[in-house]
């Protein structure tokens, strides 16, 4: 059977496709900076937030030398604490939770991005080298005032943060 040159080149080219299709279907997956809800949080009960330590009061803890945690409650259609600020030449590991819906976390600019689940504890890591401000927002459907939500990281200069907040927590 005699298989035209021209049929044996869009055949060529459709296999090719067929696997740059996988291919990045499989890096969007395990790719870096890509992280999924993990499992290695504890869940919560979302209608108690306020009896875990880490969400009854949202706020940012330094654990180490230019190491920080977040805690963030993402809620319709706010999030806590808004703003978040770091200061520069810092990491942030942000842990987030929400008390009733499925929401949205990334922060614009940077490979944060997350989705936020009900019980669930969400972690996500972004490394801050400069001042700036990056824009934080809801990136899932969470209701009629979704478009709204929207908070603020303020990533300031050092002695700045450490005037303010004397370099324990924000």
């Amino acid at each position: 059977m005699h298989i035209h040159s021209y049929e044996k080149i869009w055949l060529a080219l459709s296999v090719v496709l067929i696997l740059l299709l996988i291919g990045s279907v499989t890096y969007g997956a395990v790719g870096p900076g890509i992280a999924m809800v993990a499992d290695s949080q504890e869940t919560l009960n979302p209608e108690a937030l306020e009896e875990d330590e880490r969400f009854a009061d949202p706020r940012v803890e330094q654990v180490d030398d230019n190491a920080y945690e977040a805690y963030v409650v993402a809620y319709q259609f706010n999030f806590d604490p808004d703003p978040i600020v770091v200061p520069e030449n810092s990491e942030v590991t942000f842990f987030i939770t929400s008390p009733d819906v499925i929401h949205g976390f990334q922060v614009v600019e940077t490979n944060a991005n997350t989705m936020v689940v009900p019980g669930e504890v969400a972690e996500i890591t972004v490394e801050v080298n400069e001042p700036r401000e990056y824009g934080i927002v809801c990136n899932e459907y969470c209701g009629a005032a979704h478009h709204g939500m929207e908070g603020t990281l303020e990533v300031v200069p050092e002695d700045e943060y450490e005037e303010e907040h004397g370099g324990g927590s924000a």
